[in-house]
């Protein structure tokens, strides 16, 4: 006869990430997203929030419009637990870049710092043999 396995499984609590007077915002601005993420000094989320979250679907996900509206969700979130100075990182080639700079500026969040993170390759790959016909 087979036996069964009982298997426990277990939930991961949330953590209610206290947050301070500064913080720090990674938006990641991709082709088809832009993805915000705010988090206190030390590094756990505060809210997050993304154009996908915010109700767009397909090729609107990547506008500016839709990058401004899931700034200023997270950043009154983040204000409303009292957040008021922040650094911001920005990663990726998106349109959602610029306009998520100006979304934070309107909703009333004084910046610190602006870094611009998005990974450059110093070198690559080896490149794929040449073709030959």
């Amino acid at each position: 006869m087979a036996t069964k396995k009982i298997t426990k499984t277990t939930k991961k609590k949330k953590v209610n990430a206290s947050a301070t007077q500064t913080g720090k915002i990674y938006v990641t601005a991709t082709f088809n997203n832009t993805l915000v993420t705010i988090t206190n000094d030390k590094g756990e989320t505060i809210t997050w929030s993304s154009s996908g979250a915010r109700g767009f679907k397909g090729t609107r996900r990547s506008t500016p419009y839709a990058a401004t509206l899931a700034v200023e969700d997270a950043a009154k979130r983040a204000i409303e637990k009292g957040l008021k100075s922040v650094e911001i990182y920005i990663k990726g080639p998106g349109s959602g870049r610029d306009a998520a700079l100006r979304a934070i500026k309107s909703a009333g969040l004084s910046i610190a710092a602006i870094s611009d993170i998005t990974p450059i390759p110093h070198n690559g790959p080896r490149p794929s043999k040449k073709r030959r016909v």
